[in-house]
This record gives structure tokens, sequence and C-alpha cells, in this order.
């Protein structure tokens, strides 16, 4: 029985309302452990709508490799870029808005490519993971040193300019895809890295339009649900667009380790570099509670009681996989509780529990329950087969490509026309300085 188009739709509609929401949680985080964890639940969100026996039975690893891909790109520095975006003249303002399509694009490019790669590992077609990595650290030492301190193409002076490293280790990336025939995740690549750059540099218009408009609303994190949901669009319709070998299946030690990346590592990276003492000190300073250290002490009880909380329900659900038994329902719980452990850390680490006050953070709960309404409203009696196949490809990507490029700008013009200047614009051309 083939899947409905209808139910296609929803499943697409799934993974981009999960990517979306998991990256404006991210914005709270900020950088590569931040990225990793919003990118798995996006991963995992995909892996669990697709219907496919073979995927959901290497979940973690699949998993894991998302949050690797969607992670590594978070190391790109890109708050002065969104400032150029503000700016009021069309050249900063379309030199911003196209910066954040690029990085944004690098985002998409290695998190769609590689999770791609990933599902397209079948028996006769192996990875070699040393060879690729081997070749994308090459890649990335010699773009960065070409383009920076050759070229001294300075992006986002003087911040990081490591969007550079990140561009030549997708360059390396598409070369071995290419190489080695893997044009899934070639096609994967290049239609999430549509869709995330296009994200990212619309986000920031909204941004723009949001913080001219003079409604009080988190409108960074409006751009970082927006990345999400253009990224998680592009990733989604680029996977379920295409036919698919069975993948092979995994060894349990592959999968052990890639659980001991995804609930260790990754959370204890994003607590100890989120959840230090100077920001305990700042939170108890606006909340104005006198005894420091009963609250800091508090604060984490709170974080080891989610953590182990969290931790628990996964192992369980984990251990029950070896059964065979109801394993998407499983993986169902794992996606929610590896959700709600995000946004719960989010809560403590904004003082919600103590004063509560409405932002946009809270719509993610509504984000959550419009991911299990769509969940319970289809179901998928086969494996998605691929649609919207088309032979050419490469002319229609090059078209939308363009056309993007051509929006981004039209963009930048509207929204240079209606304000005067915004806070924390900047300025990567001023031909008025002394």
């Amino acid at each position: 029985m083939q899947v409905k188009f209808s139910d296609k739709k929803l499943a697409i509609l799934i993974v981009m309302l999960a990517l979306a929401t998991a990256w404006s949680i991210r914005g709270s985080f900020g950088h590569i452990q931040g990225a990793a964890w919003a990118g798995s639940i996006g991963v995992l969100a995909l892996v669990l709508v697709s219907g496919r026996k073979d995927w959901v039975q290497n979940w973690p690893v699949i998993m894991a490799i998302g949050a690797i891909a969607w992670g590594v790109t978070g190391m790109i520095s890109y708050g002065r870029v969104i400032g150029f975006g503000k700016s009021p003249d069309f050249l900063n303002a379309s030199y911003g808005f196209l910066s954040l399509f690029l990085i944004g694009g690098l985002f998409g490019f290695l998190g769609g490519g590689l999770t791609g790669l990933m599902l397209e590992s079948t028996q006769k077609k192996r990875i070699n993971w040393a060879a690729l990595i081997t070749q994308m650290v090459a890649g990335a030492w010699i773009f960065w040193g070409f383009l920076i301190y050759q070229l001294h193409w300075f992006m986002t002076p003087p911040r990081s300019e490591l969007w550079a490293a990140c561009l030549g280790a997708s360059a390396a990336l598409g070369w071995y895809l290419k190489r080695n025939s893997f044009q899934n995740a070639w096609h994967v690549a290049l239609i999430t890295m549509l869709g995330a750059g296009f994200g990212f540099a619309f986000g920031n218009f909204l941004q723009v339009i949001g913080i001219a408009s003079g409604v009080s609303f988190n409108w960074w994190n409006v751009m970082e649900y927006s990345i999400g949901f253009f990224g998680g669009l592009g990733m989604a319709y680029g996977i379920f667009s295409q036919q698919w070998d069975e993948m092979r299946l995994l060894s349990p030690s592959s999968k052990n380790w890639s659980m001991l990346l995804l609930f260790v590592i990754i959370p204890v990276v994003v607590i100890v570099k989120s959840f230090t003492r100077e920001r305990f000190e700042t939170l108890a300073e606006q909340l104005m509670i006198a005894n420091f250290q009963q609250f800091h002490f508090i604060q984490w009880v709170l974080i080891i009681g989610i953590c182990i909380v969290a931790l628990s329900i996964i192992l369980i659900q984990f251990k029950k996989f070896k059964t065979g038994e109801n394993i998407t329902h499983q993986l169902l719980i794992v996606l929610f509780t590896t959700w709600g452990w995000y946004k719960l850390l989010e809560i403590v680490r904004s003082g919600k529990l103590y004063e509560y006050y409405f932002t946009s953070e809270d719509l993610v709960f509504l984000n959550m329950i419009a991911v299990a309404g769509l969940w319970f409203s289809f179901k998928i009696d086969s494996p998605f087969s691929g649609f919207f196949y088309d032979s050419d490809f490469m002319k229609r990507f090059v078209w939308f490509f363009y056309s993007i490029i051509l929006l981004v700008l039209i963009l930048s013009g509207i929204a240079i026309n209606i304000h005067d200047g915004l806070p924390g614009e900047q300025y990567r051309f001023n031909f008025n300085a002394e």
C-alpha cells in the first residue's frame, strides 16, 4: 500500500516543525553543542516519519551523524553579519542577507549531506569515514588559510572567520559524494543548502521587520526558528523525493557509541558551557534572590534531576528496541523526551521557574503539541518511496539558486525602506567613515 500524498506532506511538515522548534531552543545555548542537540532532534523526527524499518533500526547512529552534521557549522560567528542586515543602506543590508544565505547554506549542506550519506550506506556501498574526515579537515584548513590569510576575505571582522573552514569542509564533502557516486546524498546536500540558506536570510528579514515595527518579541528567536523550518523542509524534501536502497544493519557497538555521544557527551558539554557560576550570579541578581548559595544548589538539583529522568526514559526505550516490538512507539517517546529535555534545560536557564513571563520561547510547547497531533493524524502502512522525482535536478537547482539570490536582494531592498537604522546595526562598508 502506497503512502498517500497528503501523508507525505504531513511527514515533511513534522520534520520542519521539529527542527525549527529545536533550533529556536538552540538560540539560548548556541555554538556547536547547541546546534548538535537541535540537529539530532530534526533528524530523529525524519527517521520516525519515514516508516522505514531499516532506518528505525539504525536510529542512534543516524541521529548521531545528524547531530555532528548540523552541529559542526555552529563554530561560525554570525552576530555582526546579522547587524549588517539591520543597516539602512542597500549595500550593507544585502551583504548581510547574502552572507547569512551562505552561512545557513553551509549548515544545510553539511547537515543534509552527511545525514543523506549515512542513509545511503548499504551492504554494497560503504562509507570510508577515515578518508572522508581527513579530506574534510584538509579542505577546511586549505580554504580557511587561503581565503582568510592570503586573500584577506573577511566576512565578519573582527569576529572569527571559521565560515571559510566550513566552506572548505563542505567542498571536500561534495567532492567525496560526487567521486563515490553518493548521488542521493549529493542531492540532499544541495536541496538542504537552499532551504537553510534561505531560512537564515529570511529570518534576518523577519527580525528587521519585527524590530522596526516596535512589537516586543524575541525576534532573534524567530530568525533561529526560520533556519530550522526551511532547513527541515530542504532536508525532508530532499530525502523523501528519492529512492533509497536498504540501509545495512549497523553493529551494536556503533549504536552504543552513538548513544554515548547523543545522551551523555552533548548534554554534558551544553550544561558545562551554559550553566556557569557567572550565569547563575547574573540570574540571581535579576530575580533579586538574596541567598545565592541556596539558589545555586537548587538550580543544580533541577538540572541533574531533569537529566536523570530523561536519560532513564531514553535508556528504557533503547533496551526495548532489542525486542523488536512497537519500535515506532518507542522512537516517538525518545523524540519527545530528547526534545523536552532540551526545552526544560532552557527553562531552568531562563529563571522562569521563579518568575514566569510569556516569551516567544513558550510557543515551543504549541509546536510540540502540533507535531503530536500531526503524528497521530496519519498512518504509514509502507515505507516512503520517492516522489516529486526530477530527472532535470541540476537545471532546476540552478534556477532555484538564482531565484533565491534575487529574492534575497529584493528582501534587502524592502528592509532598508522600513527603517532609518536599528539597534545593533553594523557596517561592513562605511564610506562616510573618516
